[in-house]
């Protein structure tokens, strides 16, 4: 098999997800993975790019990529460290984060780790604004992944994924709009957009990323669906209604079957379509990873909600 048409860049983390009977399930997520993950059950050739501990933590990471055919081939295991984790909880507010990811391994990733021949073979390059703030080594490697994936006419794919307990609201409105500015597909979703724009309206924050440079946004709207726009085209899907449980990496889930569906040849809309039904059913499950459908999964869904 040839390498990854999809390479992801950032931290995986392992999850301790509080059930309703107050336990903690262990799982997985860290959001790059997370959207590794969906694309390959969505049928795309998909791979980390990272660095991960020698503890058990980094091997249970591992063996998850193996189960789920998710290229490793550019993941170092980093003799001594750590490798993150973090907590949910659930209460009448939603889920809350709590993490244990300081000094982690993959926050010691730097552009000398990059392949530039793998990115320079690549479809997709993708990375979040989390990729950015966990930092300063990790932000210079996105930049240059991004340069290398499009020497050749790879596309860089951007979430800017906004979390403000690793950096200021104001810092990453400067530094991921300047990433934006070198990304071909942006992969926003509402709320964190509405607190780096400023902006409230879903077309005008979509019309704000095109400006900054991308040609296909895809806003996803929570429940509400996907806002799609193509070069300022823009079309709402609704949102699917499924007995929603936990709504972590919905966001995520989205993006690796948008981009499995992109590179499979379908157009952003069609796209769009397919990753909205995936991000619906990955809330009908608790964690970030269980619950990602398989493609056949979403298919199916899909076929019946148009016979509905």
């Amino acid at each position: 098999m040839s390498g990854p048409q999809i390479l992801c860049l950032g931290e995986p983390l392992v999850e301790f997800n509080q059930t309703p009977e107050g336990h903690f399930a262990m799982g997985f997520g860290g959001d790059v993975s997370n959207v590794a993950i969906a694309a390959a059950r969505h049928g795309a050739r998909a791979g980390m790019l990272t660095r991960v501990g020698t503890d058990p933590f980094g091997a249970a990471l591992c063996d998850l990529w193996a189960r789920e055919g998710v290229d490793t081939s550019h993941v170092t295991r980093a003799e001594g460290e750590e490798t993150g984790v973090y907590f949910v909880t659930h209460d009448a507010g939603g889920h809350h984060f709590t993490y244990r990811r300081k000094g982690s391994a993959a926050s010691k990733f730097t552009a000398v780790n990059l392949p530039a021949t793998a990115l320079q073979h690549l479809a997709v390059f993708y990375a979040s604004g989390i990729s950015l703030a966990i930092s300063e080594t990790m932000r210079a490697a996105v930049l240059e992944a991004a340069k290398l994936t499009r020497v050749t006419q790879g596309l860089f794919a951007f979430d800017p994924n906004l979390r403000l307990a690793l950096w200021s609201l104001e810092d990453a409105r400067a530094v991921t709009h300047e990433v934006m500015r070198r990304a071909d597909i942006a992969l926003p979703g509402l709320e964190d957009a509405r607190q780096l724009t400023g902006l409230h309206s879903p077309e005008k924050i979509a019309a704000f990323y095109h400006d900054l440079g991308p040609s296909i946004v895809a806003l996803t709207l929570g429940a509400e669906g996907v806002l799609v726009s193509v070069k300022g085209e823009a079309r709402r899907l609704p949102g699917h209604r499924v007995a929603a449980r936990d709504a972590t990496g919905a966001g995520d889930c989205f993006n690796g079957a948008f981009l499995a569906a992109l590179t499979a040849g379908a157009d952003p809309y069609q796209a769009a379509e397919l990753a909205n039904m995936a991000a619906a059913l990955s809330t009908t499950g608790y964690g970030a990873v269980a619950p990602i459908p398989t493609l056949t999964d979403t298919r199916v869904a899909l076929a019946q909600a148009s016979r509905a």
